[in-house]
C-alpha cells in the first residue's frame, strides 16, 4: 500500500487529440489553397476578389493562432482528500475571499448574498477564511442584505458541513427537492432541511421586500452612514458584519462590507480600483497569502457567453504554454504576486522608502505588505484594530504617487482589468493553471437577454482592443520581458476579438453583393477549386460539432453558439472597434458598463429564457441590415432581377448557399422582425437597417462595372 505522503496532490495529463490535429491541418491546407487560388486568378477578377482575399487571409491567420492555442492540451487533476493526510487542519494557509458588486438593480442583492453564503460554507476551516464584499454602488440595500444573510449563515454553514452539502448556494440547493431527498436521508436531515428552506424563504422575502421598498428602511444605527450620501460622492464605509472572534474552525468566517470612497473629480478605475481597495483592506485585517475572487457573469448562457468548449480546448491548450488567461472570476492569486513579486525574486525590498513609494503612505499597510512579500502571515487579534488604517487605504486619493494599478495590484488602463492583470503576471514569468473540479466549484449567472449579452461582449471587445493598442501590447512583453512567443500569439488571439468584426462583416456582405450584381466571389462549378470552399464549410462544422459533443453539450448548444459566432462580431465587436477609435481620437471616453444578472435555476437549453430579446440600441442595426441585405439578394435572384452576367460568369449556387446560411444564422433577427415587445426589433432599428439596405443595393447596382 502506497505511503499517503508519497502520493501527489495533483497530476498533469497531456491529451494527444490526434484526430483533431489532423482536421486542423486539413482545414489550414484548404484555407491556404483558397488563398493561392485567389492570387493566381486575381488578374481575371476585380475589387471583390481583393476583399475576399484579405478576409480569407485574416481567417487563415486566426486559424493558425487557434492551432497554436490548442496544440498541447494539458489538464490538471487535484486530490484534495490527500491534503489533510499530509498537513494538519491548523496548518492550512489562510484565504481571503473577494466578492464585488456595483449596482443593486443590475446585480440583485439576492444573487450577491447567495454568492457570499456559498463562500462562507466552503469546506475549509472557518478561522482560515475571510470574506470581503465590495459594494461600489454604496447601497444600504446591499449592506442590509448582507446583515440578514449573516444571520441565516449561522444555520446554513453548520448544516452544509454536517451533511457535506456540495451545492452551497441556497437558491440552487433548494430548487430541486427530489435531488436533495434522493438516497437514504434520515428524518433528522429532512427536518433540518425543511427548517433551513423556510428560513431561506424568509430571507428571500426580506430582501425582496427591501428591494421593492414595501418595508420602511430605517437609516439609523449601523445604517446611519448611508444617510445623505450619493453613489459617486461618499466617504469610505467599512463594516464588520461578522467577526470570528474566538477563532473557531467550525464557526463562521469573517464577513466584511466595504464601500470605498468616491469623489466626482477623482478617477475610481471601475472594478480594478475596487479590487485594489479590497486587497489593501484585507491586507490590513487578515493578510492571507491567497486571495480568491468571484463574481457572476460568465457561465451557463444561451447567447454565446458559454465558455465550456473554449475552456476545454483553447483554455487547456494555453495551459500547455504559460497558463490560461485570468478572466476575472473563480480565480485564486498569491498575494505576493499581486504585490509585484517575480518568480526569481527572493524578496522584493527591505527599503521602507521604496515600499512607501510602491504601496502608499500607510505605515500599517506597508508593514503588512512587507510581511506578505516575506511569506509571513499573522492575523490581528481583532479586525476593529485595523479599522482606522483600513479607512485610510480606502480613500480615493490614497493611490496618488504610488504603483497601484501600474506595477502592483489590479492593473488600470482597460475595462478588462482582469486580463490586463493576468498579462502583467505572465510577463514577469509566472505560470497559471486551470483547476477544474467535478462538479465545478463556482457557477455564475450570465446575462439572459440580447441587450445585456451584447453589452457584455462589447465591453470585453473594447477592453481587449484597448490593451492591444496600448503600451501593454503583449509583443512588447515578449521582446522585453518574460512572455513566451506562443503565449503572445494566444493573447493576440484574445485581444483581436474586436478586429475580427471587420473581415466578418465584409465577408458576410460578399454573397449578397455577388447575387445582386450577378457576379461571383467563389470558384465556379467548372473549376477544380470549386470543392475547396465546400470541403472547408463541411469539415469546419464537423470539427466544431465534435468539440461540443465530446464536451457533453447538445447539438442545439452547438447551433446556438454557431449563430452567435456570426451575430456577435457584426454587432458587439464592431461597436467595440468604434468605441476604441472614438477614444483614441479623443472624441469619447470608454465607460465601464455593468451587465444585468438574473437568477435562474433552469439549465434547459430550450426554455423561454433562451429567446433572443432586443432594445433600441444601435448595436442591433448591423445584423438587422445584413439580414435585410441577404433577403433582398435572395429575392433579386428568385424574381430574376439580376443584370446579365459578365462573360457568362454570374453568381452560382455557392453564393446562394452562403446567403441562405447567413439568413439561418440570423434567424433570431428574422423572428424579431415579426416579434412584439422585447422579442421584436424596434421599428426605429428596422427603418435604419432598411435605409442602409437601400443604400447598399443602390451602390451595388450603380457600381457593378467597377466592382465586378
Amino acid at each position: 500500500m502506497a505511503n499517503p505522503n508519497s502520493l501527489p496532490l495533483h497530476e498533469r495529463f497531456e491529451h494527444k487529440n490526434t484526430l483533431h490535429k489532423v482536421m486542423e491541418f486539413i482545414i489550414l491546407f484548404l484555407l491556404l489553397s483558397l488563398l493561392v487560388y485567389r492570387l493566381l486568378s486575381f488578374n481575371n477578377n476585380g475589387f471583390t476578389w481583393l476583399i475576399a482575399f484579405l478576409c480569407e487571409l485574416s481567417f487563415t491567420f486566426n486559424w493558425i493562432i487557434t492551432i497554436n492555442n490548442k496544440w498541447n492540451i494539458v489538464e490538471y487533476k487535484t486530490y484534495p482528500d490527500r491534503l489533510l493526510q499530509r498537513v494538519a487542519e491548523h496548518e492550512l494557509p489562510p484565504v481571503d475571499m473577494f466578492v464585488t458588486t456595483a449596482d443593486p438593480e443590475l446585480e440583485p442583492p439576492i444573487i450577491t448574498i447567495n454568492t457570499v453564503l456559498s463562500l462562507l460554507a466552503l469546506d475549509y476551516p472557518a478561522d482560515k477564511l475571510a470574506c470581503y464584499v465590495s459594494d461600489d454602488g454604496c447601497s444600504p440595500l446591499t449592506f442590509y442584505s448582507l446583515v440578514e444573510a449573516s444571520k441565516f449563515a449561522k444555520l446554513w454553514v453548520p448544516f452544509c458541513k454536517k451533511y457535506d452539502v456540495q451545492v452551497r448556494a441556497p437558491f440552487r440547493y433548494f430548487s430541486n427537492n427530489n435531488t436533495m431527498f434522493s438516497g437514504n436521508k434520515s428524518n433528522e436531515f429532512k427536518r433540518e432541511w425543511k427548517t433551513l428552506k423556510d428560513e431561506y424563504e424568509q430571507l428571500s422575502r426580506k430582501v425582496e421586500d427591501a428591494v421593492g421598498k414595501s418595508i420602511p428602511f430605517d437609516l439609523s444605527g449601523d445604517f446611519a452612514v448611508f444617510s445623505d450620501i450619493e453613489g459617486n460622492n461618499h466617504p469610505t464605509i467599512i463594516k464588520v458584519v461578522w467577526e470570528n472572534k474566538v477563532g473557531a474552525s467550525n464557526g463562521l468566517p469573517h464577513l466584511v462590507y466595504i464601500s470605498r470612497e468616491k469623489r466626482p473629480k477623482h478617477p475610481h478605475h471601475s472594478k480594478a480600483g475596487a479590487m485594489n481597495v479590497l486587497t489593501r483592506v484585507s491586507g490590513l485585517m487578515t493578510n492571507a497569502p491567497f486571495m480568491l475572487n468571484v463574481d457572476c457573469d460568465m457561465l451557463d448562457d444561451p447567447f454565446g457567453n458559454q465558455m465550456t468548449v473554449v475552456w476545454k480546448y483553447a483554455g487547456r491548450g494555453i495551459s500547455g504554454i504559460q497558463g490560461p488567461f485570468y478572466l476575472g472570476t473563480g480565480c485564486v492569486h498569491r498575494r505576493k504576486v499581486i504585490y509585484g513579486l517575480s518568480p526569481n525574486d527572493v524578496k522584493m525590498t527591505n527599503g521602507k522608502p521604496e515600499l512607501h513609494k510602491t504601496f502608499g503612505n500607510s505605515k500599517e499597510f506597508t508593514k503588512s505588505a512587507d510581511d506578505a512579500l516575506r511569506g509571513k502571515t499573522k492575523y490581528p487579534d481583532m479586525l476593529s484594530k485595523s479599522m482606522e488604517a483600513a479607512h485610510q487605504v480606502g480613500d480615493c486619493g490614497y493611490e496618488y504617487d504610488t504603483n497601484w494599478g501600474k506595477k502592483v495590484g489590479w492593473m488600470y488602463g482597460s475595462r478588462t482589468e482582469d486580463v490586463l492583470t493576468g498579462l502583467s503576471i505572465h510577463k514577469r514569468g509566472w505560470r497559471s493553471i486551470i483547476c477544474s473540479p467535478d462538479p465545478p466549484a463556482f457557477q455564475g449567472c450570465a446575462p439572459t437577454g440580447g441587450p445585456a449579452s451584447m453589452t457584455q461582449q462589447k465591453r470585453w471587445a473594447t477592453g481587449l482592443l484597448e490593451i492591444l493598442l496600448s503600451k501593454n501590447c503583449p509583443i512588447f512583453h515578449t521582446i522585453f520581458a518574460n512572455l513566451k512567443f506562443r503565449m503572445f500569439l494566444a493573447y493576440f488571439w484574445l485581444f483581436s476579438w474586436a478586429l475580427r468584426s471587420v473581415p466578418e462583416l465584409c465577408y458576410a456582405a460578399l454573397p449578397a453583393y455577388s447575387i445582386i450584381t450577378n457576379t461571383h466571389f467563389l470558384p465556379k462549378g467548372q473549376e477544380p477549386t470549386y470543392y475547396i470552399p465546400i470541403a472547408l464549410f463541411v469539415l469546419y462544422h464537423v470539427y466544431t460539432l465534435s468539440e461540443y459533443l465530446q464536451t457533453g453539450l447538445s447539438i442545439r448548444a452547438w447551433w446556438n453558439n454557431q449563430r452567435m459566432g456570426r451575430i456577435i462580431p457584426m454587432s458587439a465587436w464592431l461597436f467595440g472597434v468604434v468605441g476604441v477609435i472614438l477614444k483614441l481620437s479623443g472624441r469619447s471616453e470608454t465607460v465601464f458598463e455593468v451587465t444585468r444578472k438574473d437568477q435562474s435555476t433552469s439549465t434547459d437549453e430550450g426554455t423561454e429564457a433562451g429567446t433572443f430579446t432586443f432594445d433600441k440600441s444601435p448595436i442591433f442595426v448591423p445584423p438587422t441590415t445584413i439580414l435585410l441585405v441577404h433577403l433582398t439578394a435572395l429575392a433579386t435572384a428568385l424574381f430574376g432581377l439580376q443584370p446579365p452576367a459578365h462573360d457568362g460568369l454570374g453568381s452560382g449556387p455557392l453564393e446562394v448557399v452562403c446567403s441562405v446560411w447567413l439568413v439561418l444564422c440570423l434567424w433570431p433577427f428574422l423572428k424579431g422582425l415579426f416579434g412584439a415587445g422585447k422579442y421584436g426589433i424596434p421599428l426605429s432599428t428596422i427603418f435604419k437597417s432598411a435605409g442602409f439596405t437601400l443604400l447598399f443595393y443602390t451602390l451595388c447596382t450603380n457600381m457593378c462595372p467597377l466592382w465586378k
